[in-house]
């Protein structure tokens, strides 16, 4: 049995792997876990700044139930995870990988104070903000029956359980929630499907990659460099882009290397062309990769139907804009971008990425 992120990505389309293979072959993987739902108590710090990547407790943290950590340990890759915070559920997500051993993150940190050496449990997710927050205590008629014996993450009158971090969320529970959010829940899992197709097609990849026999060991390395931006890939493109685009930020340091065609769907070849590529400052890559933007062979800016304008006014990004001549080969790999990545609904639509 496939778990939830492996359903999404089967239901978004296929993505080439180097060897042939796709995400296809993650269906017909047997024996894999029914996926988990789980419930996060999150604060108000993480909540509105930092809820977007990832979960993080300590291994032993006062008035905090042990239980919530070795749950940590316990979340696998595709299970959902409702995150709650300040008297509302905010958002859902889902696991990308399990978690790991790290130190406490600086962010999360106390005001004032470093992260010191606190060892703990660090868990990748990908969350999505609800429009509409759901409020247990207007609804505890309906979820007070179906709350958990031991580790409820909620008190009798729906406030949040302190001791309660992470803890399981049953079928019944999670039925209950589903229908209190009504659509929203529905709404998310698109959002879900795109970000964890795209995880899991990368990593399905570079899993593959690494278990060719037909490249060499340095060939592998520089594939899986290109992924992160790295190497021959990066060397290359900055032969031919020397500034981000729009905002014509010219120092490298700062400036993200994005293949055009996804690196997941690119061959060998593709992967590391610097003709695949662009120079581009976070914000503006954030928008490219997520098919916000995109540009015309003429070097016009597109802008997505689903990206707020607000955006283009507040990055100052202004309509029409140039952003000069592309060579060939780019506009090859520009047009791939245009018709697979650009304006797709389940990739364009507001998330926390």
């Amino acid at each position: 049995m496939v778990n939830v992120a492996q359903k999404f990505a089967i239901k978004s389309g296929a993505y080439g792997t180097a060897d042939g293979c796709g995400l296809a072959i993650l269906a017909s993987m047997d024996g894999q876990p029914e996926f988990q739902y789980w419930w996060v108590n999150q604060s108000k710090a993480v909540a509105r700044g930092l809820m977007g990547d990832y979960l993080w407790t300590a291994r032993r943290e006062r008035g905090v139930s042990s239980e919530s950590a070795q749950n940590m340990t316990r979340v696998q890759r595709g299970d959902v995870i409702f995150a709650y915070s300040e008297a509302a559920v905010r958002g859902v997500g889902v696991a990308l990988r399990g978690a790991v051993e790290a130190m406490r993150p600086q962010e999360l940190a106390p005001a004032g104070k470093s992260a010191a050496a606190v060892q703990g449990w660090y868990l990748p997710v990908r969350f999505f903000e609800l429009a509409v927050p759901l409020s247990p205590r207007a609804h505890m008629d309906e979820l007070g029956p179906v709350l958990p014996a031991e580790q409820s993450p909620l008190r009798a009158k729906g406030a949040r359980n302190p001791a309660v971090y992470l803890t399981p969320v049953s079928t019944a529970m999670a039925e209950v929630l589903r229908r209190l959010l009504a659509e929203q829940l529905e709404y998310v899992e698109a959002q879900i499907k795109a970000a964890a197709a795209s995880e899991l097609a990368d990593d399905w990849v570079e899993t593959s990659i690494r278990r060719r026999t037909d490249i060499t060991p340095e060939e592998k390395q520089q594939l899986i460099r290109a992924r992160r931006g790295l190497g021959i890939f990066r060397r290359s493109l900055e032969k031919i882009e020397s500034a981000c685009r729009l905002t014509g930020l010219l120092d490298r340091r700062h400036l993200r290397a994005c293949h055009i065609k996804p690196w997941s769907v690119s061959d060998d070849q593709e992967k590391i062309d610097g003709c695949n590529g662009l120079l581009l400052s976070p914000h503006i890559a954030h928008l490219f990769v997520r098919g916000y933007i995109s540009f015309s062979d003429q070097g016009d800016l597109l802008a997505s139907r689903h990206l707020n304008p607000a955006i283009l006014t507040s990055w100052s990004l202004r309509m029409p804009m140039k952003v000069g001549v592309f060579q060939p080969r780019q506009r090859l790999y520009l047009d791939y971008h245009r018709r697979e990545v650009f304006d797709q609904p389940e990739i364009g639509r507001r998330g926390w990425a």
